[in-house]
């Protein structure tokens, strides 16, 4: 597959490079062409800063997506779900400072009013309109400020306004996530875009935050709809920060055909080159927003390997991603083995203690049932590192599957104790 005229594999640390470079952050879900974007400051936000984005398209776009399964949901996803039901879309309108979460009746009408501002002002559909918000839950929205924002979101709207809308969307993130891709497919380029955001409450199960994707390819609304959803299985899906699954998490992905490529339409190479870049894509924004973990000062990727299912290396992973003590102890920058090999243990997988072998960093600490000597300067200098690698091989299969999260700090507490006020 040639990427931006290298030939990579998704996994290199060369093509993560080149999506994540300063140039392809400002670029964004800009990237692709015929799209505009725009972030402005309604007044939602305390902080008074930007809080209203929007996404729009020029030609009307496939679209596709994966929503929270929270049976608690946002207005704003029962909204969004019925315009992705029809397969095409025109415009992403989202909002921070305020969930519209357990907002009743007037939340959905907060939510369907928001389709309408924003189709006269872009002069589309309502349904045509997805809509999404987060924030504070049990608030309503302010129509108000959320009115006159996205009247001026669709007045900026511009081919550099990604960086904007980017930060529109952000709650308690450190800085906006963004990334491109590009990839020939029949000898045309076809080019993706991202923005999202995810800092706590993330512990997905079918998507993760607010996610935003952007494309120029001309593929089937329902093939766009299995790749997406695939996609998000072994990207998204596989984040956590501290258990909690959001009101309010949706992935998006608008496919406007801008590229001209012969429309994708079975699953043929063409699909899997469209799916690989689209994975790859995803899965570089899902190592940002787990890095970037509310209070975090490591980035854990947890590699289970030697499993009987992908299924079963998923639940271990996340076994050990959700534990607290785990968390803490990286935090604390303490190698206590025992605490992962327990998360294993309880995680409901079946399996033998005998045939396992955890690593931190490469270096083996527990092996066949039995923790085991090792190097206390080398595991002290893995412990102090920000990116660290929890290895565990089960011994059982061939199937194997990377779960990323974070550490508990000190500022994770304090920045959830005063999330209200």
């Amino acid at each position: 597959m040639n990427v931006r005229g290298l030939i990579l594999s998704p996994c290199t640390h060369e093509w993560r490079n080149i999506m994540f470079s300063e140039k392809s952050v400002k670029a964004g879900i800009t990237y692709p062409k015929g799209f505009l974007a725009a972030g402005v400051k309604a007044g939602i936000k305390k902080s008074g800063n930007l809080d209203v984005a929007v996404i729009y398209t020029e030609k009307e776009a496939a679209a596709a997506g994966t929503f929270t399964k929270n049976a608690v949901a946002a207005a704003p996803v029962h909204i969004s779900k019925a315009v992705i039901a029809a397969h095409k879309a025109r415009a992403i309108v989202a909002n921070a400072g305020c969930a519209n979460a357990c907002t009743g009746e007037q939340g959905e009408a907060d939510a369907i009013a928001m389709q309408e501002i924003a189709a006269k002002a872009l002069g589309c559909e309502p349904q045509e309109i997805v809509v999404a918000s987060t924030g504070l839950i049990g608030q309503p929205l302010p129509m108000d400020k959320v009115e006159k924002g996205i009247k001026n979101a669709a007045t900026a709207l511009s081919v550099t306004g990604s960086m904007n809308a980017g930060a529109a969307i952000i709650t308690t993130d450190t800085y906006p996530k963004s990334g491109t891709a590009s990839v020939l497919i029949d000898g045309t380029e076809v080019r993706f875009g991202v923005i999202a955001k995810g800092s706590g409450m993330i512990r997905p199960d079918m998507a993760t935050v607010l996610c935003f994707i952007t494309t120029d390819a001309d593929i089937d609304a329902l093939l766009l709809q299995e790749a997406l959803s695939e996609v998000i299985e072994h990207s998204l899906n596989m984040i956590s920060i501290d258990g909690d699954m959001s009101t309010n998490d949706m992935a998006i992905i608008l496919a406007n055909g801008a590229a001209g490529n012969p429309k994708i339409r079975e699953k043929d190479a063409a699909y899997e080159a469209f799916k690989e870049t689209l994975l790859a894509l995803c899965q570089g924004i899902s190592e940002r927003i787990a890095a970037d973990g509310e209070g975090a000062t490591k980035f854990l990727t947890i590699h289970v390997k030697g499993a009987k299912s992908f299924l079963d290396a998923k639940t271990i992973g996340m076994s050990v991603a959700n534990s607290p003590l785990v968390k803490t102890a990286f935090f604390g920058e303490d190698p206590n083995w025992g605490r992962v090999i327990c998360a294993v243990g309880y995680a409901g997988v079946p399996m033998n203690p005998n045939h396992v072998t955890v690593k931190f960093g490469g270096i083996p600490v527990y092996v066949g049932g039995i923790g085991v000597p090792y190097s206390s300067d080398a595991l002290y200098d893995v412990m102090k590192a920000h990116d660290i690698v929890i290895e565990i091989d089960m011994g059982e299969g061939s199937y194997e599957a990377k779960v990323w999260t974070c550490d508990f700090s000190y500022e994770y507490v304090k920045i959830n104790g005063e999330y209200h006020t």
